[in-house]
């Protein structure tokens, strides 16, 4: 039942009428919001660094150990890299002694290791040499002015003519800032063009940017200061603008269209702004209640850094939800009947009767459902095919450019120990008692250790077992043979946990675990895909209930979720062929085929299938208030396609501009994501939306909007969009019903019951 043509406006009716009517307030309200939130975030505000812990498991538990039993393990440990062009690194021991004494005095930092007295710090032909520094934090989350000092440091190794570069951590504090700001301004110029072709209206195309940005900035100031009470990944802000960025202009636009196509129609413009927000608007919270659902999903995995994400990203889509409801109708408000008066060529709105392009396709695809339907079907299967073949991993500063200190120390590293050096492994040995006690028992131990450890295949070199000061502990490195990106690394770091370390341990009482940053980037790519199954599953589920709540049908339920994972494989598939298979990754600045990020595939799920519900709440939004309307299934399917494509097109191509932008950054991750992103906003704006939507519902016919009685009675009932009351809008864009087919339900199989 329609409570707002039975028992008057609705709340949200009402709230858009009221904030239509109060424009100046709403605006001061949030102006003030966005002085507030940017004032406490320059003065409280945190910053934004990759850290995670993954309790529980050998890795973490070997890290806590060395924390535990040695002195000068803790805290952050990164490398910086000496070399020398002619000559060996002993050659400058004045400079580099010199050196480490003023890099121990500097504030955050804990211990600096001597090359010379550590064992294979210094590479085979001496020309190379490692200077490990541990710092009290990560150093990727300090000050960038913090480097000033790290600089005055080592200026006597460069004064003599040595090559000096950070190694990860530190080099990427001295990483160019991401071009975060050049990405949105992009997308913000595509917004205008579009909007300004798609719509002429020069008002109605600034409306959906002023409130996005509006909505960006305080979404970002917001989360600068959450940052300083909780942790969040370098990559937090770029997403949060990306998804903010993005959904702001798309809900900001669902709403001025229709608000524009109800005062063509002659409506009040304070009542045109209220049936707006009752209708779209309600469209636009339900659709933002599925993106930050899908994004919450993400804590299912159970990996903070991965939450924490998800959260920033849900920010994003939750203020600018906000904005669209009660910022958007403001504005609306304070425009009334002039929003058109701009304008570049005849401004338009929703289409009208059969003449639109939008009509007359969908018309062409009832003639021909199972073609459409297979055609789209196809296309996405082939851009599936590479995801069969998905690389998970860590992209570590090997795959960044040359012209990043991090990148030049890890290709100084490769040339004077190997690659393997760039990901050393640690191996802690926990002792019983017993051999803690027997220095012999302690001595056979690791001899027998070392020779099973560098008797396993794809090993480079073993350091002899060292104990730790108090004799607990065993203390080895590995060397791998391989970079720590290869697959083989990744097999060799699983035959050392799980068959080599047992073997070598087995009936001594000792326990071995495998740690470093090879090993902890391989624990959380492994935890991850572990975890995904039950994210997709989540996930999944509750979209589909909550689309079965919202539009009253188990199939179209179900082929949102079906359609939507359809994409999602789609857009894997692509990301897989640029960055691993190498098809174009240097277009995008990534000069060798890598793995794709760990957190990648997870983070692509939650957001594309959240964004492609956007997309399937609007568009069947408006097919189910035609079918209430009319109670004509192909008619409804007709009218609702015709009626958002302008401007699901317009949204789409905004939100791609906005997602590709952002492969200007310079984090490997964002342009997956952004890449990814970016496809999937088109896949599902063209294939999906275009083709495959609307011929399944054709072949479904009435069935579409069959639910068991069972069913609908213990679902709550929250409509997308209160049915708008017949009027000369809805009449007009309804048009003539395209040629009747058979519908595979009789008449009384339908769920809704008026």
């Amino acid at each position: 039942m329609n409570t707002e043509s039975a028992e008057g406006p609705g709340l949200l009716h009402r709230s858009g009428r009221w904030c239509a009517r109060h424009a100046w307030r709403v605006v001061a309200l949030w102006v003030l919001a966005l002085v507030g939130l940017g004032l406490a975030n320059h003065t409280w505000g945190g910053t934004f660094a990759d850290s995670f812990s993954l309790p529980g498991t050998s890795t973490q538990t070997g890290a806590d150990l060395l924390a535990a039993h040695t002195t000068g393990s803790g805290g952050t440990a990164s490398a910086i890299v000496i070399a020398s062009d002619e000559g060996a690194v002993t050659d400058h021991r004045a400079a580099v002694d010199t050196a480490i004494a003023t890099l121990g005095r500097l504030p955050d930092v804990l211990s600096v290791a001597d090359p010379f007295s550590t064992p294979g710090a210094i590479s085979a032909d001496g020309r190379t040499a490692q200077v490990t520094v541990r710092f009290d934090g990560n150093p990727a989350s300090f000050d960038p002015s913090y480097l000033t000092g790290v600089d005055t440091a080592v200026e006597p190794l460069r004064a003599d003519d040595l090559t000096v570069e950070y190694g990860a951590p530190l080099g990427q504090l001295a990483t160019p800032k991401s071009a975060d700001r050049a990405s949105e301004a992009i997308g913000l110029a595509v917004a205008v063009l579009v909007l300004l072709i798609g719509f002429g209206s020069v008002a109605a195309t600034g409306l959906p940017l002023l409130t996005a940005v509006i909505g960006l900035t305080v979404t970002l100031a917001g989360l600068g200061l959450l940052a300083g009470h909780f942790g969040f990944a370098q990559a937090a802000p770029t997403l949060a603008a990306m998804m903010g960025l993005g959904v702001g202009i798309d809900y900001a636009l669902f709403l001025a269209t229709r608000y524009r196509a109800l005062l063509h129609a002659g409506a009040d413009p304070s009542e045109a702004v209220g049936r707006t927000v009752a209708t779209s608007g309600r469209a636009v919270l339900v659709a933002a209640a599925t993106v930050a659902m899908a994004l919450g999903g993400l804590c299912a995995s159970g990996v903070g850094f991965i939450g924490a994400l998800g959260v920033a990203a849900g920010i994003g889509v939750v203020v600018a939800a906000a904005a669209s409801v009660t910022l958007t109708p403001a504005l609306l408000g304070l425009l009334g009947s002039r929003i058109d008066r701009l304008h570049i060529r005849k401004p338009v709105a929703e289409p009208t009767g059969e003449a639109d392009v939008w009509h007359r396709w969908a018309v062409r695809v009832s003639r021909r459902p199972w073609l459409f339907l297979v055609s789209g079907l196809l296309v996405l299967g082939v851009l599936a095919v590479p995801v069969a073949s998905m690389q998970l991993g860590h992209v570590d500063a090997g795959a960044q450019s040359t012209t990043r200190t991090d990148r030049r120390a890890y290709d100084l590293v490769t040339e004077g120990f190997g690659p393997g050096a760039n990901g050393p492994l640690t191996v802690v040995t926990h002792l019983d008692s017993s051999r803690i006690a027997s220095e012999s028992l302690r001595t056979e131990l690791a001899g027998s250790l070392h020779r099973e450890l560098a008797a396993v295949p794809g090993v480079a070199s073993v350091t002899p077992p060292v104990p730790s000061p108090d004799h607990a502990l065993l203390v080895t490195t590995v060397i791998p043979a391989t970079g720590p990106q290869e697959r083989a690394t990744a097999d060799l770091i699983h035959t050392l946990q799980d068959e080599t370390l047992p073997r070598a341990l087995s009936g001594t009482g000792a326990t071995g675990y495998l740690t470093g940053t090879a090993a902890a980037a391989q624990t959380f790519t492994d935890t991850l895909t572990a975890k995904l199954p039950l994210i997709i599953a989540v996930v999944v589920a509750a979209a589909f209930l909550l689309l079965l709540t919202v539009f009253r049908s188990l199939l179209v339920a179900l082929k949102a979720a079906v359609l939507n994972l359809f994409s999602i494989a789609a857009a894997y598939g692509v990301v897989v062929a640029v960055f691993q298979w190498g098809w174009g990754g240097a277009l995008f600045g990534v000069t060798e085929k890598v793995p794709v990020e760990s957190y990648v595939p997870m983070m692509m799920f939650a957001i594309v299938f959240g964004l492609s519900m956007d997309y399937e709440v609007f568009l069947l939004s408006r097919i189910r208030e035609t079918w209430l309307q009319y109670e004509d299934n192909h008619r409804a399917v007709a009218t609702g396609l015709a009626a958002t494509a302008r401007v699901i097109t317009c949204a789409a191509l905004i939100m791609t501009s906005v997602f590709l932008a952002f492969l200007l950054s310079t984090n490997v991750a964002v342009k997956m994501l952004a890449l990814g992103l970016g496809v999937s906003v088109i896949i599902d704006a063209t294939v999906v939306r275009l083709l495959l939507v609307p011929a399944s519902m054709y072949l479904f016919g009435r069935a579409n909007w069959w639910l068991p009685r069972r069913l609908d009675r213990l679902l709550p009932h929250l409509d997308p969009e209160g049915p708008a009351a017949p009027g000369p809008d809805a009449a007009a864009a309804a048009g003539p019903a395209p040629e009747p087919a058979s519908d595979p339900a009789p008449a009384e199989a339908r769920g809704e019951r008026r």
